[in-house]
């Protein structure tokens, strides 16, 4: 699998936490930040770690606020 990488949309976000515990490389966390409707928002945790484009984040997000980009390996 290639390198991955998330982004959230804070207007959706609610800061339920589903997507940090289904990220198999915790590179989710729940901010400390309030988003303009008053949720702490998902962001990544750590800039430098590589996502894997597994989609669990996604997958799980009852709110649909995460999309998922992937990019294909070179061979």
């Amino acid at each position: 699998m290639g390198m991955g990488k998330i982004e959230v949309n804070e207007e959706f976000c609610k800061g339920c936490g589903l997507c940090v515990n289904a990220c198999p490389q915790k590179l989710i966390r729940v901010s400390n930040r309030v988003s303009k409707k008053g949720y702490h928002p998902a962001e990544l945790a750590d800039l430098q770690s590589v996502c894997s484009g597994c989609t669990l984040c996604a997958l799980v997000c009852p709110d649909v606020a995460i999309t998922v980009y992937r990019e294909k390996k070179k061979v």
